[in-house]
């Protein structure tokens, strides 16, 4: 039997029990996890409303009565994230209510959202799920974003819920029809996670006050650098990390004012062309292991890798 999600207790009694280890995200602001460079890879959404609660594998069985499998593999192979949404507040499931649906896209110069509204799952299967993973809109009604997803999938991770919720509640309640909570994006121990869409930017270790911070930049199409763990479209973590590098120094916030062009591997280290302002920096990007701890509620050992920048110059 699926595990339902797990009741909000709030942050400071997320693991009940004088002798209980810590859960991951609770561990991880211990240890001092800087979540630059941590972000999943999306480049386009299928966000599909599902009331009620959660089992762990929730998203799989919903797409799964949709969509052929192979379908769906090509799909995220090309940077398609499908992610269950539903209303903050009490999860009640209603037979037969009509679904909301989003389909949008995050890429650089080509960000947009289209809004469903389905009477039945089933018709979701029309949807031309290859075009909007390249990128094409013309699939439903435009909506103006950003949209403002916090993933509370506790049947995944507690801390998710435990430390997602508040998010939820308070940005719902501040910026009323922009905010979903959403099933598992990734990153469990950087939870409250705040995926804004279709900007294409995710935020961990967020408690309310900046969740709002973050949310207020994002309505004026800026990027808020705290708790930032990057810009999901990048082409990969090394990339992520070296614009926030640029960020930091440039103080740019513009959404897309710092982006990384393109990447030389070499291991562990990479160099990183990023454009910023008019201006190129190439930034020469470490993986490192930042900490190591365990147990943790969540995991038998908690290993926090990170990045450093071992040089910065403009070219």
């Amino acid at each position: 039997m699926p595990k339902p999600d797990v009741p909000h207790s709030g942050p400071g009694i997320c693991f009940p029990g004088r002798n209980a280890a810590p859960g991951c995200a609770a561990l991880t602001r211990e240890l001092g996890g800087e979540p630059a460079g941590t972000a999943a890879r999306m480049t386009s959404w299928l966000l599909v409303e599902q009331p009620g609660s959660w089992g762990p594998d929730a998203l799989e069985d919903v797409l799964a009565a949709v969509f052929p499998a192979e379908l769906l593999e090509a799909a995220r192979a090309a940077g398609l994230r499908p992610l269950l949404i539903r209303k903050p507040g009490r999860h009640v499931r209603t037979p037969g209510a009509p679904r909301t649906v989003y389909v949008a896209s995050g890429l650089p110069g080509n960000r947009w959202i289209e809004r469903l509204d389905l009477a039945d799952l089933a018709e979701l299967s029309r949807l031309d799920l290859e075009a909007v993973a390249d990128g094409c809109p013309g699939h439903g009604e435009p909506v103006s974003g950003p949209l403002f997803l916090v993933c509370t999938h506790g049947s995944k991770d507690m801390c998710c819920a435990v430390f997602g919720r508040p998010l939820a509640t308070s940005l719902a309640q501040n910026h009323p029809g922009r905010v979903w909570e959403v099933s598992h994006v990734g990153g469990d121990r950087w939870a409250g996670n705040l995926l804004t869409v279709p900007d294409g930017y995710l935020h961990g270790s967020l408690a309310v006050p900046e969740a709002e911070l973050a949310a207020k930049e994002a309505l004026s199409g800026n990027v808020r650098l705290d708790n930032l763990r990057g810009r999901t479209s990048a082409e990969s973590a090394w990339s992520q990390f070296a614009e926030i590098e640029i960020r930091g120094r440039t103080g740019l916030r513009g959404l897309d004012a710092v982006l990384a062009v393109t990447e030389e591997p070499d291991g562990d280290i990479r160099e990183v062309l990023v454009h910023a302002g008019g201006r190129r920096y190439e930034v020469v990007v470490r993986r490192t292991v930042s900490a190591a701890s365990g147990p943790s509620r969540c995991t038998a050992r908690l290993v926090l890798s990170g990045f450093e920048a071992e040089s910065v110059r403009e070219v």
